[in-house]
């Protein structure tokens, strides 16, 4: 699986990009690079870095993987979330397929840190 393209689209090997923030080997610089292995971890069906990567308070008891097939993430714009900051917020659109269809998912998501990695926290879902 990690020789493959790497789901979140910046053009690498899944080994090579998102695939050792999915794994826990290495967590995310930035607000994006986890919003970018939080969409490869719903496309590869890894649930661990979903429950991982939440924040606490926020986080379900029981992370389920909806039936859609995620096909490609766009990434429309990020405030704050570098290296240094506290908190960061990135607004993407993850586009699926389900039973044949093609769909989209436009939010605009939440991160912070907590014990010194990021975390998602919410999202509020556009059109």
């Amino acid at each position: 699986m990690f020789d493959q393209l790497c789901p979140c689209g910046n053009g690498g090997s899944l080994a090579e990009c998102c695939g050792p923030i999915v794994r826990g080997d290495r967590p995310a610089a930035t607000a994006e690079q986890l919003m970018r292995s939080r969409f490869t971890a719903f496309a590869v069906g890894d649930v661990d870095h979903l429950q991982r990567s939440w924040a606490p308070e926020t986080r379900p008891g029981e992370v389920t993987l909806p039936p859609q097939r995620w096909t490609r993430l766009e990434i429309i714009d990020t405030l704050d979330g570098r290296e240094l900051s506290a908190t960061g917020i990135v607004e993407f659109r993850a586009h699926y397929e389900l039973d044949g269809m093609a769909g989209s998912l436009h939010e605009r998501s939440n991160f912070r840190r907590h014990e010194g990695r990021w975390v998602y926290v919410d999202g509020a879902i556009g059109d």
